[in-house]
């Protein structure tokens, strides 16, 4: 993009290097791709290569520190290596009990990273580094073809150094394929806007299409302003863009729906159960608990619902302010403001061009995805995690990377400086706050960063306008401020490990809620089970770091005593195991299994018990004569056994122990067939959020009428091949 004078010009449409001319030698592959484009300055792809290196070897760092991260997601990664009907559906267990509850595809690199390097954490979360790196180039390359390598390089460095970010692409949830896949949408709408080829707007739908495949109907929140941008802005006829937008939206619906036809023709009798919903059908889940129940809060069978538009629920407060406050501010809000603020600008600057720019169009399409997903993120009522955020990570950094730059070329105009000032202000002030909601954290930098913004913004106003290496120095100086915080959370977050289903990023008691693990961490959800006189509302794993984590505000789920200050120590059957990070709150009454883990932790958030070497043992004699070696209620618990052995173990009510399969008939025919080694028992029947009527607590008290009671170490397994004696 060019300036003249206040007006900012367009560039061509087309930005791909010239050809080369007759008879001249065209430059070797290597070159080109070390050398870039010939217009480019000679740093600038060296320095896109550098960015990508740097970004690897801070996401590969400390990678196996998390273990199997969600054992939930691990186990399922795990059944998907030993069996392609598993790999398929996305099943917990080889033995094709029951699915995860989401669609399977996110499982599928990992599953086939297992099937090639065997078993082990480097598996299983390389392909999530390789999606971070992959999402940091998209990020690079769109903000690149239309503003400059600078704008790239900003934009890629943000993307990389957001903390949420540097979570999540170390771990194994569905949300790292989520936000490259809604990257790659976004990129190829913008090369659509460049020249109105339908091809681009196909690949779009299809990247649409497979993120429906990784994490359901949130690949669709972006739909509207990616559709809205292209309609009125496409350089083509209306009528033509009319039929793109409708061939796009065939294409979503053939590389998403696929799948959906073929589960939803399969015999239900002869694929698994669909997990987390309660009818078995994959349309209930996507529409209902993974659907509008988010939204809503209406999520049947889950652990809780929400707080409504502007209350306070399990899920946090909702409103306007939700991505600023203190259980989320810290994953993802540090350059918030400044997007923002850049984003209006870069909107007020492109305003005179005419309808087909591709400049506005890139704000539009990076920009429109910001807010919509901001908005929905800010007032759904229904289940809501911090590390949901990442999804905005790609928006955020591609404005910023525009935004910048822009204002940076328009420097010498007044409102230009100084809105770039205030930009580099919002983010410094901004991120004192969130640096100083967590006082003992380096105290000395928030200092730093607020001095730093300062400093940066008055030279931007002043000396930008008189000397160019003045105005570079304090945008260099800006630069480092507004990106201290974040690079020093994102540096926090990669030298911890992560376990469980609730997990944040930054340093220990950065946010009011989510867990830590790996060796030597705590972390989870404080307190203990609903109805459990808990004093306190943290707990903490023991271990070589001697990590911590922090719980609910009030200490720990509905029902309980909990301490509002949220410290001390929850001892749910055995909640602390020396050298491990993993929390197993447990059962009212404080009865335990192994590791007095019920179902899974609470409602299945947290990774489940610790498989002692004799119950190991036990469950892998005569394995193979069964096909489940043993079944538990809820997925976190029979992870872990089925981790730890290789075998595959029965989920009894999916994620939360609630979903109602096995019913109880069909788990007697199970043990009948011989098909059941052994039960293993959680202290209490049901899962969390489970009653009397429940059929995992149907289950539960069949075999405990009926079977023999097998006693190994603190667990407590029912031999479902011999009957108890009278």
């Amino acid at each position: 993009m060019t300036i003249t004078g206040t007006a900012v010009q367009e560039p061509s449409a087309s930005t791909a290097p010239p050809a080369p001319e007759a008879g001249e030698p065209k430059q070797p592959f290597v070159k080109r791709l070390w050398r870039g484009r010939p217009e480019d300055a000679r740093w600038a792809r060296p320095a896109f290569w550098g960015l990508l290196l740097v970004t690897a070897a801070l996401y590969f760092s400390n990678l196996s520190s998390s273990g199997y991260a969600n054992s939930f997601y691990s186990a399922a990664v795990q059944a998907g290596s030993q069996s392609w009907k598993a790999f398929f559906f996305g099943s917990l267990d080889a033995g094709n009990a029951i699915t995860v509850d989401k669609p399977p595809a996110a499982l599928w690199p990992m599953a086939l990273s297992v099937r090639v390097f065997g078993l082990s954490s480097f598996a299983i979360l390389m392909p999530e580094v390789l999606m971070g790196i992959g999402t940091v180039a998209v990020v690079y390359a769109s903000v690149r073809r239309r503003f400059s390598p600078a704008a790239g390089l900003i934009a890629g460095a943000v993307m990389a150094l957001t903390p949420v970010a540097a979570l999540m692409f170390r771990f194994n949830n569905p949300d790292a394929m989520l936000a490259l896949l809604m990257a790659v949408a976004c990129y190829f709408v913008v090369r659509a806007l460049e020249d109105g080829r339908t091809k681009w707007l196909l690949w779009a739908g299809v990247a649409i299409g497979f993120a429906f495949l990784a994490k359901t109907l949130q690949a669709f929140l972006i739909l509207p302003p990616l559709a809205i941008v292209y309609a009125v802005c496409a350089p083509v006829s209306l009528k033509k863009r009319l039929g793109q937008l409708a061939a796009a939206t065939a294409a979503i619906i053939v590389s998403g729906g696929w799948w959906v036809a073929i589960v939803e023709l399969w015999p239900a009798s002869s694929r698994p159960y669909i997990g987390g919903s309660q009818n078995n059908s994959f349309l209930e889940l996507t529409f209902g608990y993974n659907g509008l129940g988010r939204l809503n809060g209406e999520e049947t069978g889950s652990v809780g619902g929400g707080g409504g538009n502007t209350g306070t629920g399990q899920w946090g407060e909702t409103g306007w302010d939700r991505m600023f406050n203190s259980e989320i501010g810290g994953q993802i809000s540090w350059l918030l403001p400044a997007a923002l603020i850049l984003l209006v600008a870069g909107l007020v600057a492109t305003r005179k061009l005419k309808r087909t720019s591709v400049t506005r169009g890139s704000f539009l399409v990076w920009g429109g995805s910001l807010l919509i997903t901001m908005v929905v993120f800010s007032y759904m009522a229904g289940i809501f995690h911090q590390y949901y955020t990442v999804a905005l990570a790609p928006y955020l950094a591609a404005v910023i990377g525009m935004g910048s730059t822009l204002l940076w070329e328009r420097r010498k105009d007044i409102w230009a400086s100084l809105t770039l000032a205030a930009a580099v202000v919002a983010s410094a002030a901004w991120g004192y706050v969130l640096l100083n909601r967590t006082p003992d954290y380096l105290p000395w930098l928030k200092w730093l960063v607020l001095i730093g913004g300062l400093v940066s913004a008055l030279g931007l106003v002043f000396a930008g306008r008189i000397n160019r290496q003045l105005a570079l120095a304090a945008a260099s100086v800006g630069l480092a401020a507004s990106l201290a915080g974040p690079t020093a959370y994102t540096v926090s977050t990669l030298q911890e490990g992560h376990t469980g289903s609730i997990v944040t990023a930054g340093p220990a008691g950065a946010s009011m809620m989510g867990g830590r693990g790996g060796p030597g961490g705590g972390g989870g959800m404080g307190g203990g089970m609903p109805g459990q006189n808990q004093q306190n509302g943290n707990t903490q794993g023991q271990g070589q770091q001697g990590g911590n984590g922090n719980g609910f505000p009030g200490g720990g789920m509905p029902g309980q005593n909990g301490n509002s200050n949220g410290n001390g120590n929850s001892q749910g059957g055995q909640s602390q195991q020396q050298g491990q990070g993993r929390q197993n709150g447990g059962m009212p009454g404080g009865t335990t299994g192994e590791g007095g883990g019920m179902g899974g932790g609470v409602g299945g958030l947290l990774n489940g018990a610790t498989v002692s070497d004799e119950a190991k043992k036990l469950l892998e004699t005569d394995s193979g004569d069964y096909t489940w070696v043993a079944a538990a209620i809820g997925a976190q618990n029979a992870a872990s056994y089925q981790l730890s052995t290789g075998e595959p173990v029965m989920a009894i009510g999916g994620f939360n122990g609630t979903d109602p399969s096995p019913t109880l008939a069909q788990f007697k025919e199970y043990v009948a067939d011989g098909k059941v080694h052994y039960f293993i028992s959680s202290g209490s029947g049901g899962g969390m959020g489970g009653s009397s009527s429940g059929t995992s607590s149907q289950i539960t008290s069949w075999v405990e009428a009926n079977f023999k009671k097998v006693t190994v170490g603190s667990a407590t397994f029912y031999d479902l091949t011999q009957k108890a004696s009278s």
